[in-house]
């Protein structure tokens, strides 16, 4: 069995408070993610805009996953917001790539909660989604940081 049919298989049973309120942070960054990649596409053209496509659909798919996830272990998913408060204003090209690397961080960040709180199954699934965000992020960064996810610490 896939990991994730594993995950979706442990959701199944009830998740604790603490595992709730990860997957919700979780959901809640990949909604505001895909949120943003629209923002994101609407500056891009050619192969940018296309990353920013497919990122977008990523996200959309996360989303849906952690909602099916949520339901499954006896929760309410929390609705998509109908705008987010953006980083910063987009109006240019680099804007908005930078946009998409902060919007990789956020997810990453949350993903790392799953990690720390989870089941077994649950930690594997918040790892994979860390690490896909990470990549993401490195890809529109065009450099890695050294603990994606985590603030940065002052010299």
């Amino acid at each position: 069995m896939s990991r994730s049919g594993r995950a979706a298989r442990a959701a199944g049973r009830r998740l604790s408070q603490a595992d709730v309120g990860a997957l919700q942070a979780a959901l809640a960054a990949e909604q505001a993610a895909a949120y943003g990649y629209g923002v994101v596409g609407s500056h891009l053209s050619g192969s940018q805009a296309q990353s920013a496509a497919a990122d977008w659909v990523s996200h959309q798919a996360a989303a849906d996953k952690l909602d099916g996830l949520l339901a499954g272990g006896g929760a309410t998913a929390a609705p998509a917001g109908a705008a987010y408060q953006l980083p910063g204003a987009v109006h240019t090209a680099a804007q908005a790539v930078a946009l998409a690397a902060a919007l990789e961080d956020q997810v990453t960040s949350a993903y790392l909660d799953v990690v720390a709180r989870g089941s077994r199954d649950l930690r594997m699934l918040g790892a994979q989604q860390a690490r896909a965000a990470a990549l993401r992020a490195a890809r529109w960064r065009g450099t890695t940081e050294a603990f994606p996810g985590l603030p940065a610490v002052g010299h």
